[in-house]
This record gives structure tokens, C-alpha cells and sequence, in this order.
């Protein structure tokens, strides 16, 4: 394990996962990731953004598990925001990792959907471009300058059909019911750690105890909102059990929840770290991936 990892984020890693995987994990934190962007069907095509790029002298490679997401082993992100089609909102800067809930969430037109924690936008426009605009979709952001970003994204992205809220998801009356939700949870982010880059993020017991509690509460809200025998999804940027699947595992005791075995066909090549709940899915980071957590929940029937 190397020195340069926060001595607290090195012990959990060690013991949650062993030598290997922590080492697996180390060695994804001192990778550096390639660029990595989402073609935004509401205004483009896939092979006209890649033809469009191609011409501009970038080569796009894709990936088995969607036909809408583009790596760029060899540019730099300033050299996709000088784009056109950047400026017309054809594409959107956004992790691998980060477009996988919205694909396994599957939400589908005219149903109600609740993104949380939704700016910056990534995960809000991609579930508006896959079902079209033709979903409502309520996108909640309790910091206000934030949610002016959020409104601006789903602006230039072309995203009609998306209520922003700028409140804390948590203070959501519980009168309202959502078909599906997406939960992207506040988290300790380790498993975005970069360590050619200086990380702002705090990795120690009392971190980690706030964001879980946080954690906690948003989930709980989510449950309560989602319509009885309907899923959601719940993620985080974290490789630690403690926001993962301890903390699904609790939720779903608690709230009369269940989880469901994420279908995963077509993500065999997503890099993987062992998971303490059966169908779950935790990305290792290397070069194409941040690390991630994704879970499947679905309230049960009265």
C-alpha cells in the first residue's frame, strides 16, 4: 500500500479487503484516467459524434455496455470542452462508473422519477435522454449554486421534462411517491482518489461517521418515497462497506426493503471488488474506472 494514501483510508482497505484487493484498489488511486464522455441522444447519434470527433483528431473507443459512452485514451477534457458539439450540448464529460445506476435503474417514459442528490446533471440528463424526455423527473440539489449549475446542464443538454428542487432531499414531504429513484449518495469519495492529484477529501472515523449518517437518512427518505413494490437504485463513490452494503443491508431491514440482483449482463469487462450483499456491484478504479457502488432496492408490498 503506498504512503501517499491517508493512513485511516489505508487501514479500512486492508481490512475490508485484504492485501490483494487493497493493492488492486492502490494501484487504481495511482492511475491516471483517461477521459471519458456520454453521447446526449436527445440531440445526437453515436456515430455522428464519433465522426465528428474523429475529425477533430480523437479517437473514440467504446465500451460492451452501452453504445452511448465514449473513452478518450489519449485527450484531455479541455480538448473535448473546445468542441461544438460540447457547446451544443451533444455530449457530456462524465465517468464510466458514474453512467452505470442510471443504466440499472431503467427507468422508462412517462413514469415519475426522484434523482436526490442530482447536480451537477450527468445522472439526471442521461435518465431524461434514455427515456426520451418523456419521463417526469423531480431533481433535487439543496446547495443553491449548485442547483443554478444543474439548471444550466440540463439546459444546454436539452432536458425538458426536469423539476429542480433546491432543497435537501431529506426535507421532501412524505406525501410524495416516485415510480423509481435515484440515490447518488454524499460519500467519502474513496473511490475517486487520485494520487497524482491533491485530493480535498478527508479521510478519517469522524468523516466517514458524518457521511454515513447522512447516508443513512437519505436512504430512509428514498424508501419512504418509492411507491410500495417499485425499485430504486442507491450509489456512492466509495469502496468502503460501511456506506455500501452495510448500509444497504440495514436500510432494507429497517424499511421493509429488499434487494435485487442487479442484471449485469453485458458489464463483464467492469473492474470488480468483492461485496458483502449478494448482487451488488462495486467497481475497482483503474485508468477507465472511478471506484463505485451500485444496489438495487425494491419496497416491498404492504
Amino acid at each position: 500500500m503506498r504512503e501517499e494514501i491517508p493512513q485511516f483510508l489505508r487501514e479500512e482497505l486492508l481490512r475490508q479487503y485484504g492485501e490483494a484487493d487493497a493493492e488492486r484498489i492502490a494501484q487504481g488511486y495511482a492511475a491516471r484516467r483517461v477521459t471519458t464522455l456520454r453521447v446526449n441522444r436527445l440531440k445526437a447519434e453515436p456515430q455522428a459524434v464519433r465522426d465528428a470527433l474523429r475529425e477533430a483528431g480523437l479517437q473514440a473507443q467504446t465500451v460492451p455496455w452501452s453504445g452511448d459512452a465514449l473513452v478518450l485514451e489519449d485527450a484531455h477534457e479541455e480538448a473535448v470542452t473546445a468542441l461544438p458539439l460540447y457547446e451544443r450540448g451533444e455530449i457530456y464529460l462524465q465517468s464510466l462508473s458514474s453512467m452505470i445506476p442510471p443504466l440499472l435503474l431503467g427507468a422508462q417514459p412517462e413514469e415519475n422519477i426522484l434523482d436526490m442528490a442530482a447536480a451537477p446533471g450527468g445522472k439526471t440528463t442521461q435518465i431524461a435522454a434514455m427515456t426520451g424526455n418523456r419521463a417526469m423527473i423531480t431533481a433535487c440539489e439543496r446547495n443553491a449554486a449548485r442547483a443554478e449549475k444543474l439548471r444550466f446542464n440540463l439546459a444546454r443538454q436539452g432536458a425538458t421534462r426536469v423539476s429542480v428542487m433546491n432543497i435537501d432531499a431529506r426535507q421532501l414531504d412524505d406525501l410524495f411517491a416516485f415510480d423509481r429513484i435515484l440515490l447518488d449518495a454524499p460519500c467519502s469519495g474513496s473511490g475517486t482518489v487520485q494520487l497524482h492529484e491533491r485530493s480535498r477529501a478527508r479521510f478519517d472515523r469522524e468523516t466517514l461517521a458524518r457521511v454515513t449518517k447522512t447516508q443513512e437518512a437519505l436512504l430512509a427518505k428514498a424508501l419512504r418515497l418509492l411507491r410500495p413494490g417499485h425499485e430504486m437504485i442507491y450509489s456512492t463513490c466509495s469502496v468502503l462497506d460501511q456506506e455500501n452494503g452495510d448500509m444497504v443491508r440495514r436500510a432494507a431491514a429497517r424499511m421493509g426493503a429488499e434487494v435485487v440482483p442487479l442484471e449485469l449482463t453485458g458489464f463483464e469487462d467492469v473492474p470488480r471488488l468483492p461485496v458483502s450483499v449478494p448482487g451488488t456491484l462495486c467497481v475497482c478504479p483503474d485508468a477507465r474506472y472511478e471506484g463505485f457502488f451500485v444496489a438495487k432496492l425494491r419496497r416491498k408490498k404492504k
